[in-house]
């Protein structure tokens, strides 16, 4: 079964740096594409960036050179480092897990913003 473990959320000051991490199992880690997403109250779930099996990252412009995708073939884990984050409503990211083409999405991991 798929199992999916957040952790390192919590308030981070506007402007400031935190690093979340995802601890995956039931699925091949090594073998599957990972992505980290976002959603604020009143807006869609989307897309911050992407890192493929083989560790090639792609990120969305409103991130790119400020969010860092990272991934740990080892111990199964997924990091995303956010650096300079921005006064905005607070959101929760999400970690989903690929499951034969239907992302599992887990609870997600708020990260309040303050002022």
């Amino acid at each position: 079964q798929v199992h999916l473990v957040q952790s390192g959320g919590g308030l981070v000051q506007s402007g400031g740096s935190l690093r979340l991490s995802c601890a995956i199992s039931g699925i091949n880690f090594k073998l599957h594409g990972m992505a980290w997403y976002r959603q604020a109250p009143g807006h869609e779930r989307e897309l911050v960036g992407s890192i493929a099996a083989d560790g090639t990252t792609n990120y969305d412009d409103s991130v790119k050179d400020r969010f860092t995708i990272s991934r740990d073939n080892v111990w199964n884990r997924l990091y995303l480092q956010m650096n300079s984050v921005p006064s905005e409503a607070p959101a929760v990211s999400y970690c989903p897990v690929p499951r034969a083409g239907v992302p599992f999405w887990g609870p997600g991991t708020p990260v309040p913003v303050s002022p």
